[in-house]
């Protein structure tokens, strides 16, 4: 017998054995996913080892997404947030799908250009429709699984234009404000039962959502922004947070204009 015959085989050391990715044996869930955010959460959550369900209108993104090689383990399901009677059935079968559910993400959301003088209602219930609608009638089944199971991370996708009430989106910043305030009920609601619910106001994000505007300011990428929110999502230390955390002191300054002066803003 030779002194190698007792030595550990290489590949079987553990200096050898890669270490165990962040997310392996996790579970996700983003709606929104075809682009933008959402699919930049989907592309890091896989990488990370996370079985991750990716929810959205268009399929053929959705499988474009699924099929990228360092994509991991990805489930592409085509959904329009808007029929919200089939929401039940499919979280059911995306849960069955990747054997439980640990995260969700509600990125969806819409953002058309409003000119200074239009008043559109089809086109504003379109925005409640998709960024408060959708929103509630997708989290709504998702806060029940995690409070039957003790446990889960909610987080929802808002925006800095919720902070106040801005002349340029009016409806925009208003179901960005509601939904902020149904997130803090849920948060409250869920916190015995050990469910986390994070609150994500992002700034200016480079997104198609955006591409229609004429200037970002302090413009963040999409990849930046979803790293940044995967990292709050994992934090104690933040239940409501603006992405990058630079608009946090623009949003303490926005909120402390006194009314009068802010309509003569074109924030």
């Amino acid at each position: 017998m030779t002194a190698n015959d007792h030595a550990p085989d290489a590949a079987s050391s553990p200096a050898a054995r890669p270490a165990p990715r962040r997310g392996a044996g996790k579970r996700a869930l983003v709606v929104g996913a075809s682009s933008g955010m959402g699919a930049e959460l989907v592309r890091q959550l896989a990488h990370e080892g996370y079985a991750v369900a990716a929810v959205a209108r268009r399929q053929a993104e959705l499988d474009a997404l699924a099929a990228e090689p360092s994509a991991g383990e990805v489930h592409a399901f085509a959904h329009d947030v808007n029929a919200i009677d089939e929401i039940p059935d499919l979280l059911e079968r995306i849960v069955e799908a990747l054997g439980g559910l640990d995260l969700y993400v509600y990125a969806a959301g819409v953002m058309p250009d409003v000119g200074a003088e239009e008043y559109d209602t089809e086109k504003d219930l379109a925005m409640v429709d998709v960024n408060l609608g959708g929103a509630i009638a997708w989290t709504n089944p998702v806060a029940r699984l995690f409070h039957s199971q003790r446990g889960g991370t909610i987080v929802g996708i808002g925006s800095i234009a919720g902070d106040r009430g801005r002349k340029g989106a009016p409806v925009y910043g208003a179901t960005k404000a509601a939904f902020a305030t149904y997130l803090e009920s849920l948060r409250n609601r869920l916190a015995e039962r050990a469910v986390r619910v994070v609150t994500i106001k992002p700034g200016m994000v480079e997104t198609p959502m955006t591409a229609h505007l004429d200037k970002l300011v302090m413009p963040v990428s999409a990849d930046r922004a979803a790293r940044e929110i995967l990292s709050v999502s994992r934090s104690r230390l933040w239940n409501v947070r603006h992405v990058p955390l630079r608009w946090f002191p623009v949003s303490v300054i926005i909120r402390s204009i006194p009314s009068l002066l802010f309509r003569r803003t074109n924030i």
